[in-house]
């Protein structure tokens, strides 16, 4: 075996001594707060079943064989593309393999040398990403704050512009994955709207947890030049879909290098999306949302009970998360209430900047009150200690 680099050791050596070095997790029977199955989609067997259907009306492959521009462009992508197009009220949808994918080949890609692109400091990484192998030119905003991303603008412009021709593009996420929390999604649209400004949203943990999403249930995705949608979260499935004009489509499938030269998913993990949705505007998937929504108002109100809701970040989602300074403080809490059996996950930094460490608290319609309360006042006792 070959010498492992001294410097990559020695990062790994360094996160060891700031406890923030990862490890895979082992499958659990714990009670499951950690997961992003929102729906519990994942488990659903009326999906499982709707699944094979769909797929023994296909000629039968394992594979997709290549990537969607050689032999990979299977029937069941123009069914899907065709369904998110009706659902989400877009002109065109595009799938790929990942959110990852679709964040990297749309920044990437998208904006051109002497744009602009302006992003909330709290932006995934796979956005963060897609932006460094941008040309444009990129500057962050305080997290959902209007104010900052027009000083952002004005002073950045002024300073940074070489040509009169440039585009902006502002970026945000409608559910933050980290803090649960929402952007005033429609002063966004409007401020986008009045200057000619991009405006992308990631969508990722709201489509499915808010009904198709919020840009839809605010009623701005007309405002909205594109949409990012998961299908791995709330819809139990893989991959995920860029929704836009029909010339942004055109224009992805020709310069996404994550979209042209990877090979395309494998029937049934489209085929799985196509039931997820499906099962998503119909009656059972009303009710899961439903279910969804009441366990996030009994938890929040459980966390009121116990004296504990001002520890939280405020959130509507099924994102629910409580500061604890310090890696291995987050991580002592985190161990004792998985070995009460709640799967609970310690958000450590870099993950999160240093000193904003959390307690990452997953809902889901499949949680039961019982587990909610009992959960709760097992985490009163250990932060009182």
């Amino acid at each position: 075996m070959a010498d492992f680099p001294k410097k990559l050791r020695q990062k790994l050596t360094k996160r060891t001594a700031e406890d923030a070095y990862r490890k895979l997790p082992v499958t659990n029977n714990l009670v499951d707060f950690s997961s992003n199955d929102y729906l519990g989609f994942s488990r659903n067997f009326w999906i499982k079943g709707r699944t094979k259907e769909i797929l023994k009306q296909q000629s039968f492959k394992n594979g997709a064989t290549g990537s969607r521009l050689l032999s990979g462009n299977h029937q069941l992508y123009q069914k899907l593309e065709q369904q998110l197009t009706s659902l989400y009220s877009c002109e065109a949808a595009l799938v790929f393999n990942s959110g990852y994918d679709a964040n990297l080949g749309f920044f990437a890609s998208v904006p051109q040398r002497g744009d602009f692109i302006f992003y909330d400091e709290y932006m995934h990484a796979s956005i963060r990403d897609g932006i460094q192998l941008s040309n444009a030119k990129s500057y962050k905003f305080h997290h959902n704050n209007l104010g900052s991303l027009q000083s952002s603008i004005e002073r950045s412009i002024k300073v940074d512009s070489k040509t009169a021709l440039f585009e902006i593009y502002i970026v945000t996420e409608s559910v933050f994955s980290m803090d649960g929390d929402t952007p005033d999604l429609k002063a966004l649209a409007t401020f986008c709207s009045t200057n000619n400004y991009h405006l992308v949203v990631d969508e990722a943990h709201a489509a499915g947890v808010f009904g198709k999403g919020l840009c839809l249930e605010k009623e701005i995705q007309q405002a909205v030049f594109a949409r990012i949608v998961t299908f791995g979260k709330a819809l139990g499935s893989h991959g995920a879909a860029i929704l836009g004009s029909k010339l942004l489509k055109e224009y992805l499938v020709n310069f996404a290098r994550s979209f042209i030269y990877t090979t395309a998913l494998s029937p049934h993990s489209i085929a799985t999306s196509i039931a997820a949705h499906e099962q998503l505007i119909s009656k059972n998937g009303n009710i899961s949302q439903t279910k969804l929504l009441e366990n996030i108002s009994y938890f929040k109100q459980e966390l009121e009970i116990n004296e504990l809701y001002n520890n939280f970040i405020k959130s509507n989602s099924a994102i629910q998360c409580m500061k604890v300074e310090g890696n291995q403080n987050v991580k002592t809490i985190s161990k004792k209430l998985i070995k009460n059996g709640y799967d609970i996950k310690a958000i450590l930094s870099p993950t999160v900047p240093k000193g904003k460490e959390r307690l990452r608290f997953c809902l889901h319609a499949y949680n039961t009150k019982e587990e909610i309360k009992s959960m709760v006042q097992i985490l009163k006792k250990y932060i009182d200690e």
